[in-house]
């Protein structure tokens, strides 16, 4: 079973970057896209990006918009949201998620398989 573990999280100030890494067990054909998810405490999961695979589709929260973008790297099965001037709104536990079915959604119960999360805190 695909296997997803995401790095790179921790503690900024506001305006400051930070770049998450989705490591995965396995790219194949049968994934379609892979996303950016996060949950602030006492609020639900949101999509924050998304991109497919086999080729450059991609879709962005407002929120984040201009400030954060989605890339990936099929040959190292990795894929990355570099973050960047972050606000304490942006806090929260950050997840990736993959998607089988064709389409890049951002609407977290679209995908299948999810890895464990990396907070993300945003505070002076």
């Amino acid at each position: 079973q695909l296997q997803l573990v995401e790095s790179g999280g921790g503690l900024v100030q506001p305006g400051g970057s930070l770049r998450l890494s989705c490591a995965a067990s396995e790219i194949t054909q049968d994934y379609y896209a892979i996303g950016w998810f996060r949950q602030a405490p006492g609020k639900e999961r949101e999509g924050v990006s998304c991109i497919s695979f086999s080729d450059d589709i991609t879709y962005y929260a407002d929120s984040v918009e201009g400030r954060f973008t989605i890339s990936r790297d099929n040959a190292k099965n990795t894929a990355y949201l570099q973050m960047n001037s972050l606000k304490p709104e942006d806090t929260a536990v950050y997840y990736c998620a993959v998607r089988l079915g064709v389409g890049v959604p951002l609407g977290p119960y679209e995908y299948d398989y999810w890895g464990q999360g990396t907070q993300v805190t945003v505070s002076s």
